[in-house]
């Protein structure tokens, strides 16, 4: 009995589809397919077939490299990497599903698959010379520089406020204004310190594209953030 033979379209298709069921499962949004990332997968895909290696730096290559090769210009990105070998061959959603499957219950896989700031998505399979069918498949994600968020930050206050921004700590002057550009939002922690009685006034923000947040003291000990818009200077 001949073994059977995937398509590999379906099985991109499938790669993808499976990813967005368990990124809805989890509460995040959907990834699209992007034709650079997709050349890219593929691209890499055969690469690994042709020399039989299974690494993110196979050829002497790294995925950030290869990405901006195929002309996506990234702000982040991530790569995950299956194999799978059956004597029998595979249809195509089951090698799509061996390769999802071996991801979700992989640590490192299943953080790329639940990015919470990618956006889009390409995969790329390949038949892998062996004595009985072996297919590798290249799932690549990626969030385009122009979703990156850009903030600004100004202390009118006449103390140093500490802030702490994606796992960074930092300290802002009076009278000075920060812009910070990051590939993914989340909390600003503030605090100043040095109250009457010793003790902090912390606040908090969730960071959003074209935002200026404002300290500004309460009167007192105590601090308060004001959000405005953003104002560039051209």
């Amino acid at each position: 009995m001949a073994a059977l033979t995937p398509d590999y379209a379906q099985v991109e298709m499938h790669v993808v589809e499976m990813t967005n069921a368990f990124r809805r499962e989890n509460k995040l949004g959907q990834v699209r397919i992007n034709p650079k990332l997709s050349a890219a997968a593929r691209k890499y895909a055969a690469l690994l077939a042709k020399t039989q290696e299974f690494s993110h730096t196979a050829g002497g290559t790294n995925a950030g490299d290869r990405i901006k090769a195929s002309g996506y210009d990234y702000c982040g990105y991530g790569e995950n990497l299956a194999m799978a070998a059956d004597s029998r061959g595979f249809a195509s959603r089951p090698l799509a599903s061996s390769a999802v499957t071996g991801w979700i219950n992989s640590p490192g896989h299943r953080a790329n698959m639940l990015a919470a700031n990618v956006t889009e998505i390409g995969v790329g399979v390949a038949l892998v010379p062996y004595q009985y069918p072996k297919y590798v498949t290249v799932q690549l994600f990626g969030q385009p520089s122009s979703g990156a968020v850009e903030f600004q930050i100004s202390n009118t206050t006449k103390a140093t406020i500490s802030y702490t921004f994606a796992g960074k700590k930092h300290k802002i002057e009076p009278s000075y204004a920060i812009t910070h550009t990051s590939c993914s939002a989340g909390p600003i922690a503030f605090e100043k310190a040095g109250g009457i009685f010793g003790s902090s006034a912390k606040a908090s923000v969730e960071a959003g594209n074209g935002k200026n947040y404002v300290l500004q003291s309460d009167g007192k000990d105590g601090l308060k953030v004001e959000t405005k818009a953003r104002r560039k200077i051209e």
